[in-house]
């Protein structure tokens, strides 16, 4: 299986990425296995291991918000440049049970030690309705959330979520946020959200959401389902381009460059 080791550490990188320009990543989650509300089949880290929304479960192998604000605290303090602080790492951060003091706690350090620096959030979306995570948004300078699909059954096949989670519930979240980003990827293959009428209910619920703007990219990193096909840039740009005239929402592409 072709993917990528897990982060071993609080803080990963800092990477540079298409988005963000240099990231310096916060890892909330295990680092000896997966654990997440979503089974992704594209995600680069591979399968999850413990599929949950629920880490209390997990709570043994969770960085102590001490632990985790002095790993940024020491970040802060070093030579090292970034662009932003970014909540994403192993599983979904939003998850963790202290998600809301860590935020808290770091963007008033953030303040004190570098106040230009960004704060972001890549979440999968399965938390936007609790109250905990809607109180941390705040103090999050670019809250990304994931939309990969327009209707259960196709979120289901991509997403692959535990049952607790529910397609509709994470658009009702997500259409109660004010300005908000949206991430997707999209593909071909087995299962292919990039079909013409898998994109039309897709843009549908966009047009509920009303984020401020769609990220849209596709396959560039190592996935663990043979099945999945990376979309090229030019029918990326595509699908972008059609999505910004029938939602009225601004939709950004994302590739890299000779692809």
């Amino acid at each position: 299986m072709n993917i990528l080791p897990l982060q071993k550490g609080i803080l990963y990188g800092p990477i540079d990425s298409r988005r963000l320009g240099r990231s310096l990543g916060i890892n909330l989650m295990p680092t000896t296995y997966k654990a997440c509300s979503f089974n992704c089949v594209y995600c680069h880290y591979g399968n999850t291991d413990v599929l949950t929304d629920d880490l209390a479960k997990c709570a043994q192998d969770l960085p102590t918000p001490t632990d985790v604000v002095a790993a940024v605290e020491g970040a802060l303090a070093s030579d090292v440049k970034f662009d932003y602080l970014t909540f994403s790492g192993n599983g979904e951060p939003t998850l963790y049970p202290d998600f809301e003091t860590i935020v808290r706690r770091i963007a008033a350090l953030r303040d004190k030690k570098q106040p230009a620096l960004k704060i972001a959030l890549l979440s999968n979306s399965s938390a936007a309705h609790r109250e905990n995570v809607k109180r941390a948004l705040r103090f999050i300078d670019l809250p990304v959330f994931k939309l990969d699909a327009g209707n259960a059954a196709m979120f289901s096949k991509t997403n692959r979520p535990c049952p607790e989670v529910q397609f509709s519930d994470i658009v009702q979240s997500l259409s109660t946020l004010e300005n908000i980003y949206l991430q997707t990827v999209v593909m071909y293959g087995e299962p292919a959200n990039a079909d013409a009428q898998e994109l039309t209910s897709y843009y549908g619920v966009v047009a509920r959401i009303k984020p401020r703007e769609v990220q849209i990219y596709s396959l560039d990193r190592p996935v663990p389902n043979a099945k999945i096909r990376r979309v090229p840039p030019r029918d990326v740009e595509k699908i972008a381009a059609r999505g910004a005239r029938e939602t009225g929402v601004p939709f950004r592409a994302y590739y890299l460059e000779g692809t």
